[in-house]
């Protein structure tokens, strides 16, 4: 690996320095403090270039000391070239708002070309408001606040097995008002994850008041330290601190304790304008003239400052090897030093070349001996917990499955599966859903098939949400020509939601998983599967397992269940299965989960009298098969234990499909949910399940007696 040239040499850079080292670090600090104004001058720029003439200014000016001493100093090892190789350092920028210092260093690295920079977060560019997978090095979409710390500790948690890395977060002291980012400090603290670094820009300000913090915050060292945490507390507004404690987490012997940095600054510092200090801005074009005019003179007072520094060296015996050092270390810093050693030195701005290439292809297909998978006998009936794991015992043996738990393991059965196997790779967060969900993505990033588990209800739409934007975002860039992704580079990521439809019964409507799927169905990129089968749910497993399928929220049933399908069975996503077919039918069902159990003894009871029906399961939404229903004129019922997942995707596909669809459906269509009498969703109370049934006419005799009642209507 062609890991950044400053780290090798920066081992000497402990708390107790010789002199020859002091002197090194004092070069080491001013070279820093001229690419501080590069930064700030390439900032501006982008400002000045972007299509709203905007910029988060208050936060990414805040920032650029904490990340300048980061990729400068000599403490993350990256490899520009590629990215995904395993074994380099990573960096998550939880506090999103923050991109613009983080693009001027990636395109100073040589991670993208500088023109990239121009017209920021226009509907062309790459570069948006907050960072994503479309900026080549970046592996995550991030802005909504206090999720990018989970997923630095899950880098993190991949960092302690072989190859071993570090992997750093910034986040803002807004954003730790977010509980999120609690569930992962104590995550992080209880599991020792001493590979773990997080500078928190404490800069005191937030979006409505940029001066102090809307919520009063407590010491934030004390709190940290209390979760186990390692802290330093520094003066993040000049280099020197930040740059001794990067080189004490880098170099000291690890405790055990994951490290943060409370960056102590203040919203917009290194800006001259205090127009600069508010969170986002619109810059008149006299104003950017005039900070950029500030910061070349910044510029030039410092490289002065350095050359003054650089050639009071002489006379010292050990000056031209102090030199030499500063020249390689500027180079790695892409500054260039000219001039003879006692003359004029001039340092200046050296912006690497790309030097990234597209990512290698990853293999995703997960590998394992499918004789040993569990054999299912119809006669008798299965949980969910049963079948998973089971079926996660045999898919475990390939090192790149993993699963973690949110307290519900015993309803999931991952935990059970994959520890069998080797229990590192299963995870349980403790009540703590969000830091769940991005744990699962920090694996899936990296190229495990990642399956997390809670019940239905238990999701966070707003994580949901920016997993999605960020597997999209990939989605692009592996398919643009220019991209830096290539195939396999998606997320392999199983949301296994429990106790969906009437699973819950008895435990009340917090619990009732009737509205999950008709509300995350409005996400992108989430593929929607609801069991009916332990085989079906075995087979749904090994297509998973095939690997490249995205983000799949797979909903199951909780208690045990009979088998409808036979060991032949195959899943295909999107695909319908006609379990029941009358050779003369009057009638369809359509259902999913349990319900297409309900389903079939509605139609056996429809055929006492004289009425045939069939009967279809639609695990995943297949909409030729539902036009073709459509089509048959035959009455179509669509009786679901929820509030209409199938029936919402029947309509918006009769919408968009048949433009001249009659919509007087009436006496064709019959559809039986969870949803009130006006068609508004609800939630749902306590009952055992056959009283849920009857309660939503979703018992078989009730949905046979609504068809032939329909049947009657139409004759």
């Amino acid at each position: 690996m062609t890991a950044n040239p400053t780290i090798a040499s920066q081992s000497h850079l402990a708390s107790h320095v010789s002199t020859d080292e002091y002197l090194l670090r004092q070069g080491i600090v001013k070279l820093l403090e001229i690419k501080d104004s590069d930064i700030r001058i390439w900032n501006i720029e982008q400002c000045r270039d972007a299509v709203d003439k905007g910029l988060h200014s208050g936060g990414a000016s805040s920032a650029v000391i904490p990340l300048v001493a980061l990729y400068y100093g000599g403490f993350i090892n990256i490899n520009v070239s590629n990215p995904t190789e395993r074994g380099q350092d990573l960096f998550v920028l939880s506090k999103g708002h923050a991109v613009a210092t983080l693009a001027s260093i990636y395109a100073d690295l040589g991670y993208f070309d500088r023109s990239w920079l121009k017209n920021s977060r226009s509907y062309e560019s790459r570069l948006n408001g907050h960072p994503g997978p479309l900026l080549p090095g970046v592996h995550i979409a991030t802005g909504p606040m206090g999720q990018g710390l989970s997923v630095a500790q899950g880098f993190a948690i991949i960092g302690r097995s072989n190859p071993h890395f570090d992997c750093y977060c910034l986040v803002g002291d807004g954003e730790m008002q977010e509980g999120a980012i609690w569930e992962a400090v104590m995550y992080a603290g209880q599991n020792h994850l001493d590979n773990l670094c997080v500078l928190v820009d404490q800069n005191n300000g937030q979006l409505d008041v940029v001066n102090r913090m809307v919520f009063p915050m407590p010491r934030l060292e004390s709190v940290l330290e209390s979760f186990n945490w390692r802290v330093y507390s520094i003066d993040a507004t000049q280099y020197t601190s930040v740059y001794a404690a990067l080189a004490n987490f880098k170099y000291e012997a690890r405790n055990g304790q994951p490290s943060a940095i409370i960056c102590h600054s203040t919203k917009g510092y290194g800006s001259f304008s205090d127009f600069m200090n508010r969170h986002k801005v619109t810059v008149p074009d006299n104003l950017i003239t005039q900070e950029l005019k500030l910061h070349l003179e910044q510029r030039r007072v410092r490289v002065e400052e350095f050359t003054a520094f650089y050639k009071g060296l002489e006379g010292d015996s050990r000056s031209a090897r102090i030199q030499s050092r500063l020249r390689e270390l500027a180079h790695a810093m892409h500054l260039k030093i000219e001039g003879e050693a006692w003359g004029d030195v001039a340092v200046r701005a050296q912006p690497g070349p790309v030097l990234l290439h597209r990512a290698p292809e990853r293999d995703k297909a997960i590998q394992y001996d499918a004789a040993m998978l569990p054999k299912i006998d119809r006669t008798k009936e299965y949980t969910t917990a049963e079948i998973v794991t089971a079926a996660m015992k045999v898919f475990a043996t390939d090192p790149r499955v993993i699963s973690i738990d949110a307290d519900l393991a015993s309803t999931s059965g991952l935990e059970a599966g994959v520890a069998a196997v080797d229990q590192r790779r299963a995870l349980n967060v403790g009540v703590a859903e969000t830091n769940m969900m991005n744990l699962g993505e920090a694996f899936a990033a990296l190229g495990y098939n990642t399956w997390i588990s809670t019940f239905c209800p238990f999701w966070d739409w707003k994580a949901f949400r920016r997993i999605a934007v960020g597997y999209q975002e990939r989605l692009e860039a592996m398919g643009a020509e220019d991209g830096w992704l290539s195939q396999g580079h998606g997320l392999d990521l199983t949301f296994l939601s429990t106790a969906a439809n009437f699973e819950t019964r008895t435990n009340g409507a917090t619990h009732m998983g009737n509205d999950d799927v008709t509300i995350f169905d409005g996400l992108a990129h989430l593929k929607m599967i609801d069991v009916s089968c332990p085989q079906q749910l075995l087979s749904i497993m090994q297509w998973i397992m095939e690997g490249n399928r995205g983000l799949v929220y797979v909903r199951v049933m909780r208690a045990p269940s009979t088998v409808i399908y036979g060991p032949d069975f195959r899943f295909e996503f999107g695909r319908a299965y006609l379990v029941r077919e009358a050779r003369d039918a009057r009638a369809v069902i359509v259902s999913s989960g349990r319900g297409v159990h309900e389903a079939i003894a509605a139609a056996a009871e429809c055929g006492k009298y004289g009425i045939e029906v069939s009967v279809v399961d639609m695990p995943s939404i297949d909409e030729d098969f539902l036009m073709s229903l459509h089509d048959s004129g035959k009455l179509l019922c669509i009786a679901e234990q929820n509030n209409g997942f199938i029936l919402q995707n029947y309509l918006k596909a009769l919408f968009r499909r048949r433009k001249n669809a009659e919509w007087s459906l009436r006496n064709r269509v019959l559809p039986i949910n969870a949803l009130d009498t006006d068609g508004k969703p609800r939630f749902i109370h306590s009952g055992n399940y056959d009283e849920l049934l009857r309660a939503f006419g979703l018992a078989p005799e009730q949905i046979a007696a609504a068809i032939l009642n329909a049947i009657e209507i139409a004759n």
